[in-house]
């Protein structure tokens, strides 16, 4: 398998470095703890690591509103430290990327500074401006993702600007081409130092309609995001030429590559891998909506697996950092652990590229944050519901006070299991969900149908998915029981030769045919022929 490409073949594991280690203790994850901690990535035999924003940001958006590209904010440390991590990870044979924030920056950076300063200032084209339309109304109707118009006046200036998201966060004008090779700049930047790739921020909203036109109503009309359908201010067709010419950078340098977060339907989404000369992956976020139903997640295996281009290949994520942990949107009473060591086998062993959540491998729910102690910035533009620290609250490392992620006080409250829910706990237990995380790591490594084989969906009772994978000589077959009752897949004969079971300490059946599933277990299989 000596073209194995990591980003193809391997496994990414998001990292949120607030929340993964802190190694000053002032209560914040930063580069220091992450680097402290990559003996546990390659134990758990990742293939890289995406890090969510570390550039210097006055924190409207927790990084993802950037004030220098170029560079890394203080609370996570500096330069020479992200140079020692990325040594450091690149020595355990850890890739590393960075999440590359393209359709906006901070209302702090200089740039944006720059543009506002005067109608004239050379700046000025490097952002979306508009008059307003009589009576001061904005130029059009289209809304922000994070509450309320997006328009923001400059009283200034007498003009509005866009604004996708927070006010803190103007909206780049990439159909200027200044600004277009500004942001290869920042590529190159990072590429020359030695970073993998890059996981790109809501890729497609870099251009909208030029002509600016009003969005539809929905089924749903009112105010807010559901109601408009977004037509004009996203996922233009101008944005695959950017891409195209960004893959044309990427390609420039050995083995990069870059997924997009794109919050489409998977059809569309698909769309964005072009013929293999746009993006490398597109995130598919049908799961995060997706209830724990055998058939509602065959559809969604089936339809992206059918939509992405022959050139192109999937990926499947569960989990990130504006969602609610699976584990915990998918928990049960009884069941919750068993359905957490079940997803583990969909997320590991069906075709594409797996991107795991930090602490995903311990089975880690969202953390309960009061009021008093929130800090997303959803929470007061959008709703306290929609605050998304639940799911960013910070890595059990230990039954040490702080959970072995802080010697101080933790930036959010840890979750409530944190003494029995730990690395060092799971680590000790070879019936431990971590251990099974990592049997399934080793397993698609040493197996190329895991890694590269094609996906059949295959017949199965109610409540079962199965599928099988195949790669010249390589087979697998997996099975994964929703039910709450025992089921048997139904596979034909087979000889197992290797393979992992999500029932603790039991052995793998010798016959793939006497395979039969308790309550939400799944099996994987390696088979003859």
């Amino acid at each position: 398998m000596s073209d194995r490409l990591w980003w193809k073949h391997g496994v990414v594991y998001q990292i949120y470095p607030r929340s993964f280690m802190d190694g000053n203790g002032d209560g914040v994850g930063d580069l220091a703890g992450i680097r402290a901690r990559l003996d546990h990535l390659a134990w758990l035999g990742v293939d890289a690591i995406w890090l969510s924003p570390i550039f210097p940001s006055p924190m409207a958006d927790f990084g993802y509103d950037v004030s220098d590209y170029c560079d890394v904010d203080p609370v996570f440390g500096d330069l020479t430290e992200f140079d020692a991590l990325l040594a450091d990870a690149h020595a355990r044979g850890i890739r590393v990327m960075l999440d590359w924030v393209p359709n906006h920056t901070s209302d702090q950076h200089p740039w944006f500074r720059e543009s506002r300063a005067s109608r004239t200032n050379p700046r000025r084209d490097w952002y979306v401006w508009r008059d307003p339309n009589p009576g001061g109304a904005p130029p059009n109707n289209w809304v922000a993702m994070f509450g309320g118009p997006a328009w923001q006046p400059d009283p200034a200036t007498g003009q509005l600007y866009l604004r996708s998201f927070l006010k803190e966060q103007p909206d780049l004008n990439w159909r200027n081409p200044e600004v277009e090779r500004a942001m290869h700049g920042v590529l190159r930047f990072w590429l020359e130092r030695g970073v993998d790739g890059f996981r790109i921020d809501v890729i497609h909203r870099i251009a909208k309609d030029p002509a600016m036109r009003d969005n539809p109503p929905s089924e749903r009309p009112g105010p807010g995001w559901g109601g408009q359908l977004h037509v004009h201010d996203e996922n233009h067709a101008d944005i695959h030429g950017f891409l195209r010419r960004i893959r044309a950078l990427l390609d420039g340098y050995d083995e990069r590559a870059a997924v997009g977060e794109i919050g489409l339907a998977p059809e569309q989404v698909a769309t964005y891998l072009g013929r293999g000369d746009e993006l490398h992956l597109a995130f598919n976020f049908a799961f995060l909506r997706q209830r724990w139903d055998a058939e509602a997640f065959g559809r969604e295996l089936a339809l992206f697996d059918a939509a992405v281009p022959a050139e192109g290949w999937p990926d499947l994520v569960f989990s990130n950092h504006d969602i609610p942990r699976h584990a915990t949107r998918w928990d049960h009473p009884q069941l919750g652990e068993a359905r957490a060591r079940a997803a583990a086998v969909v997320l590991l062993a069906a075709r594409g590229t797996p991107f795991l959540y930090f602490g995903e491998e311990l089975g880690m729910r969202n953390g309960e944050v009061p009021p008093e102690r929130r800090r997303d910035p959803l929470a007061w533009t959008l709703h306290p519901n929609a605050s998304r620290d639940g799911e960013r609250t910070p890595m059990h490392w230990s039954a040490a006070p702080g959970a072995g992620f802080t010697t101080g006080e933790p930036w959010l409250p840890l979750a409530a299991d944190w003494r029995t829910r730990n690395v060092e706990a799971q680590r000790a237990d070879r019936g431990s969900l971590l251990w099974l995380y990592r049997d399934l790591l080793a397993l698609r490594r040493r197996t190329p149908a895991l890694e590269r084989g094609v996906f059949r969906p295959l017949p199965a009772p109610a409540g079962v998915l199965a599928w099988e994978r195949r790669h010249g000589g390589s087979r697998a077959l997996v099975a994964v029981n929703f039910a709450d009752d025992e089921r048997k897949p139904g596979f034909a004969a087979a000889a197992v030769r290797d393979g992992v079971w999500t029932r603790a300490g039991a052995s793998l059946p010798g016959d793939a045919g006497q395979l039969a599933l308790g309550p939400c277990e799944a099996a994987v299989l390696a088979v003859d022929g």
